[in-house]
Protein backbone atom coordinates (compact mmCIF):
# COMPACT_ATOMS: atom_id res chain seq x y z
CA UNK A 1 0.00 0.00 0.00
CA UNK A 2 2.63 2.46 -1.36
CA UNK A 3 0.06 5.54 -1.23
CA UNK A 4 -1.86 4.61 2.14
CA UNK A 5 -3.38 7.72 2.93
CA UNK A 6 -2.95 9.79 0.06
CA UNK A 7 -5.51 11.53 -2.26
CA UNK A 8 -4.20 11.77 -6.15
CA UNK A 9 -5.68 14.16 -9.06
CA UNK A 10 -5.50 12.75 -12.21
CA UNK A 11 -6.67 14.50 -15.45
CA UNK A 12 -7.53 13.18 -18.28
CA UNK A 13 -7.93 9.58 -15.98
CA UNK A 14 -11.81 9.16 -18.00
CA UNK A 15 -9.37 6.42 -20.15
CA UNK A 16 -6.25 5.49 -21.42
CA UNK A 17 -3.09 6.02 -19.45
CA UNK A 18 -4.80 8.29 -16.90
CA UNK A 19 -7.44 5.65 -15.90
CA UNK A 20 -5.19 3.11 -15.73
CA UNK A 21 -2.61 5.08 -13.09
CA UNK A 22 -6.15 5.94 -11.02
CA UNK A 23 -6.59 1.93 -11.13
CA UNK A 24 -3.43 1.72 -9.77
CA UNK A 25 -2.92 4.38 -7.49
CA UNK A 26 -6.13 2.85 -5.56
CA UNK A 27 -4.87 -0.60 -5.47
CA UNK A 28 -2.02 1.08 -3.69
CA UNK A 29 -4.05 2.97 -0.65
CA UNK A 30 -4.94 6.47 -2.22
CA UNK A 31 -8.29 8.66 -2.82
CA UNK A 32 -8.57 9.25 -6.49
CA UNK A 33 -10.38 12.54 -8.38
CA UNK A 34 -11.11 11.16 -11.54
CA UNK A 35 -11.02 13.96 -13.14
CA UNK A 36 -11.88 14.69 -16.81
CA UNK A 37 -13.81 17.20 -19.22
CA UNK A 38 -16.25 14.36 -19.34
CA UNK A 39 -18.40 13.94 -15.94
CA UNK A 40 -20.39 10.84 -16.97
CA UNK A 41 -16.86 9.10 -17.76
CA UNK A 42 -15.13 10.12 -14.74
CA UNK A 43 -18.37 8.99 -12.98
CA UNK A 44 -18.37 5.46 -14.57
CA UNK A 45 -14.65 5.02 -13.89
CA UNK A 46 -14.94 6.11 -10.14
CA UNK A 47 -18.23 3.78 -10.10
CA UNK A 48 -15.60 1.26 -11.57
CA UNK A 49 -12.83 1.99 -8.86
CA UNK A 50 -15.56 2.28 -5.54
CA UNK A 51 -16.90 5.13 -4.68
CA UNK A 52 -15.34 5.00 -1.41
CA UNK A 53 -12.11 5.05 -2.84
CA UNK A 54 -12.67 7.71 -6.27
CA UNK A 55 -14.85 10.46 -7.09
CA UNK A 56 -15.44 11.83 -10.48
CA UNK A 57 -15.27 15.40 -11.43
CA UNK A 58 -15.60 16.75 -14.78
CA UNK A 59 -13.12 20.05 -15.58
CA UNK A 60 -11.57 21.30 -18.28
CA UNK A 61 -8.18 21.86 -17.88
CA UNK A 62 -8.00 24.80 -19.75
CA UNK A 63 -10.05 26.78 -17.88
CA UNK A 64 -8.64 28.69 -14.91
CA UNK A 65 -11.83 28.81 -12.56
CA UNK A 66 -12.73 24.96 -13.44
CA UNK A 67 -9.52 23.85 -12.22
CA UNK A 68 -9.43 25.70 -9.02
CA UNK A 69 -13.11 24.86 -8.45
CA UNK A 70 -11.48 21.13 -9.29
CA UNK A 71 -9.12 21.58 -6.56
CA UNK A 72 -11.31 22.97 -3.71
CA UNK A 73 -13.46 20.52 -4.53
CA UNK A 74 -11.09 17.88 -3.72
CA UNK A 75 -10.11 19.44 -0.87
CA UNK A 76 -13.86 19.83 0.99
CA UNK A 77 -14.85 16.19 0.18
CA UNK A 78 -11.37 14.50 0.46
CA UNK A 79 -8.78 16.77 3.28
CA UNK A 80 -6.19 17.40 1.21
CA UNK A 81 -4.05 17.01 -2.11
CA UNK A 82 -1.11 14.84 -2.28
CA UNK A 83 -0.27 13.92 -5.31
CA UNK A 84 -1.51 15.86 -9.06
CA UNK A 85 -1.19 13.51 -12.34
CA UNK A 86 -1.06 16.11 -15.20
CA UNK A 87 -1.99 13.12 -17.47
CA UNK A 88 -4.83 14.98 -20.35
CA UNK A 89 -4.08 15.76 -23.81
CA UNK A 90 -4.93 15.51 -27.14
CA UNK A 91 -2.98 14.88 -30.60
CA UNK A 92 -3.39 16.21 -33.86
CA UNK A 93 -1.22 15.52 -36.74
CA UNK A 94 -0.26 17.85 -39.97
CA UNK A 95 2.12 19.23 -41.99
CA UNK A 96 3.45 22.20 -40.37
CA UNK A 97 2.79 24.44 -43.24
CA UNK A 98 -0.76 23.10 -43.47
CA UNK A 99 -0.91 23.13 -39.91
CA UNK A 100 -4.50 24.67 -38.31
CA UNK A 101 -3.47 27.73 -35.56
CA UNK A 102 -6.81 26.99 -33.88
CA UNK A 103 -5.70 23.26 -33.46
CA UNK A 104 -2.03 24.26 -32.53
CA UNK A 105 -3.29 26.48 -29.73
CA UNK A 106 -5.79 23.81 -28.75
CA UNK A 107 -3.37 21.39 -28.18
CA UNK A 108 -0.63 23.82 -26.55
CA UNK A 109 -3.40 24.69 -24.01
CA UNK A 110 -3.92 21.43 -22.83
CA UNK A 111 -0.80 20.21 -22.28
CA UNK A 112 0.92 23.07 -21.27
CA UNK A 113 -2.34 25.63 -20.01
CA UNK A 114 -3.33 22.44 -18.60
CA UNK A 115 -0.33 21.86 -16.44
CA UNK A 116 0.59 25.36 -15.48
CA UNK A 117 -3.33 25.61 -14.19
CA UNK A 118 -3.39 22.48 -12.23
CA UNK A 119 0.13 22.84 -11.02
CA UNK A 120 -0.59 26.17 -9.41
CA UNK A 121 -3.96 24.78 -7.65
CA UNK A 122 -2.19 22.02 -6.67
CA UNK A 123 0.76 23.47 -4.87
CA UNK A 124 -1.40 26.41 -3.15
CA UNK A 125 -3.08 23.31 -1.13
CA UNK A 126 0.42 21.50 -0.77
CA UNK A 127 2.13 24.60 0.69
CA UNK A 128 -1.23 25.33 2.45
CA UNK A 129 -1.25 21.73 4.20
CA UNK A 130 2.07 21.38 4.73
CA UNK A 131 2.74 17.47 4.05
CA UNK A 132 4.60 18.15 0.86
CA UNK A 133 3.64 16.12 -2.47
CA UNK A 134 4.53 14.69 -5.27
CA UNK A 135 3.77 16.60 -8.95
CA UNK A 136 4.32 14.37 -12.28
CA UNK A 137 3.73 15.88 -15.34
CA UNK A 138 2.47 13.02 -18.63
CA UNK A 139 5.46 14.02 -21.15
CA UNK A 140 6.52 11.82 -24.04
CA UNK A 141 9.64 10.41 -26.27
CA UNK A 142 8.53 13.82 -27.82
CA UNK A 143 9.70 15.56 -24.93
CA UNK A 144 12.96 14.16 -26.02
CA UNK A 145 12.77 13.96 -29.71
CA UNK A 146 10.76 15.37 -32.37
CA UNK A 147 8.62 13.01 -35.50
CA UNK A 148 7.40 14.62 -38.51
CA UNK A 149 3.69 15.71 -38.72
CA UNK A 150 3.87 16.46 -34.81
CA UNK A 151 4.99 20.11 -34.33
CA UNK A 152 2.49 21.20 -31.71
CA UNK A 153 3.06 17.69 -29.52
CA UNK A 154 6.66 17.68 -29.36
CA UNK A 155 6.85 21.27 -28.57
CA UNK A 156 4.47 20.72 -25.43
CA UNK A 157 6.38 17.85 -24.42
CA UNK A 158 9.34 19.58 -24.40
CA UNK A 159 7.72 22.36 -22.66
CA UNK A 160 6.56 19.97 -19.88
CA UNK A 161 9.96 19.22 -19.14
CA UNK A 162 11.17 22.63 -18.80
CA UNK A 163 7.96 23.63 -16.63
CA UNK A 164 9.24 20.34 -14.12
CA UNK A 165 12.54 21.47 -13.88
CA UNK A 166 11.48 24.90 -12.41
CA UNK A 167 8.92 23.76 -10.05
CA UNK A 168 10.86 21.50 -8.85
CA UNK A 169 13.48 23.98 -7.85
CA UNK A 170 10.39 26.40 -6.54
CA UNK A 171 8.97 23.63 -4.53
CA UNK A 172 11.49 21.24 -3.15
CA UNK A 173 12.26 23.52 0.04
CA UNK A 174 8.19 22.52 0.74
CA UNK A 175 8.60 19.14 0.12
CA UNK A 176 7.29 18.57 -3.37
CA UNK A 177 8.90 16.48 -5.89
CA UNK A 178 8.17 17.08 -9.61
CA UNK A 179 8.90 14.78 -12.33
CA UNK A 180 8.07 13.74 -16.07
CA UNK A 181 7.07 10.37 -17.65
CA UNK A 182 8.01 9.99 -21.16
CA UNK A 183 6.31 7.29 -22.50
CA UNK A 184 6.88 5.47 -26.27
CA UNK A 185 3.75 4.94 -28.62
CA UNK A 186 1.13 3.44 -26.22
CA UNK A 187 -1.80 1.40 -27.69
CA UNK A 188 -4.53 4.21 -26.54
CA UNK A 189 -7.33 5.52 -28.39
CA UNK A 190 -5.44 8.50 -29.04
CA UNK A 191 -2.92 6.75 -30.91
CA UNK A 192 -5.37 4.22 -32.64
CA UNK A 193 -6.77 7.51 -34.39
CA UNK A 194 -3.12 8.96 -35.14
CA UNK A 195 -2.59 5.43 -36.65
CA UNK A 196 -4.75 5.96 -39.87
CA UNK A 197 -4.15 10.02 -40.00
CA UNK A 198 -0.45 9.34 -40.00
CA UNK A 199 -0.77 6.73 -43.01
CA UNK A 200 -2.59 9.00 -45.56
CA UNK A 201 -0.16 11.75 -45.27
CA UNK A 202 2.72 9.81 -45.06
CA UNK A 203 1.13 7.46 -48.03
CA UNK A 204 1.92 4.57 -46.21
CA UNK A 205 -0.18 1.31 -45.09
CA UNK A 206 -1.54 1.52 -41.54
CA UNK A 207 0.73 -1.31 -40.70
CA UNK A 208 3.83 0.64 -41.87
CA UNK A 209 2.98 3.61 -39.44
CA UNK A 210 3.16 0.81 -36.66
CA UNK A 211 6.47 -1.33 -38.05
CA UNK A 212 8.31 1.91 -39.57
CA UNK A 213 7.36 5.10 -37.90
CA UNK A 214 5.93 4.39 -34.28
CA UNK A 215 7.85 1.27 -33.50
CA UNK A 216 10.91 1.49 -35.63
CA UNK A 217 13.28 2.62 -32.64
CA UNK A 218 12.45 0.02 -30.16
CA UNK A 219 14.45 -3.01 -29.31
CA UNK A 220 12.10 -5.13 -29.66
CA UNK A 221 9.04 -3.62 -31.86
CA UNK A 222 6.44 -3.72 -28.96
CA UNK A 223 4.18 -0.90 -27.76
CA UNK A 224 4.39 0.18 -23.89
CA UNK A 225 1.79 -0.71 -22.70
CA UNK A 226 -0.46 1.49 -20.03
CA UNK A 227 0.65 -0.62 -17.03
CA UNK A 228 3.96 -0.06 -17.62
CA UNK A 229 2.94 3.96 -17.11
CA UNK A 230 1.15 3.75 -14.15
CA UNK A 231 3.70 1.64 -12.52
CA UNK A 232 6.75 3.81 -13.35
CA UNK A 233 4.24 6.88 -11.97
CA UNK A 234 3.79 5.23 -9.27
CA UNK A 235 7.26 4.99 -8.37
CA UNK A 236 7.65 8.66 -8.82
CA UNK A 237 4.55 9.42 -6.80
CA UNK A 238 5.52 7.12 -3.80
CA UNK A 239 9.14 8.27 -3.53
CA UNK A 240 10.05 8.34 -0.82
CA UNK A 241 12.58 11.57 -0.50
CA UNK A 242 13.25 14.93 -2.58
CA UNK A 243 16.30 12.86 -3.81
CA UNK A 244 14.33 12.22 -6.90
CA UNK A 245 12.86 15.66 -8.81
CA UNK A 246 13.47 17.68 -11.62
CA UNK A 247 13.74 14.41 -13.42
CA UNK A 248 12.69 12.97 -16.78
CA UNK A 249 12.12 9.18 -16.97
CA UNK A 250 11.77 7.03 -20.48
CA UNK A 251 9.38 4.40 -20.74
CA UNK A 252 9.84 3.44 -24.64
CA UNK A 253 11.28 -0.27 -24.83
CA UNK A 254 14.68 1.77 -25.63
CA UNK A 255 13.36 4.45 -27.97
CA UNK A 256 15.32 7.12 -26.73
CA UNK A 257 18.23 6.08 -24.51
CA UNK A 258 19.55 8.37 -21.60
Amino acid sequence: MRLKNKVAVVTGAGSGIGKEIARLFVREGARVVIADHNQERADEVAKELGTERAIGIAVDVTDEAQVEACFAKTVALLGQVDILVSNAGIQSVAPIEEFDFGKWRQLLAVHLDGAFLTTRAALRHMHALGRGGSIIYMGSVHSKEASVLKAPYVTAKHGLIGLAKVVAKEAGKRGVRVNVVCPGFVRTPLVDKQIPQQARELGISEQEVIRNVMLKETVDGEFTTVEDVAETTLFLASFGSNALTGQSVVVSHGWHMQ
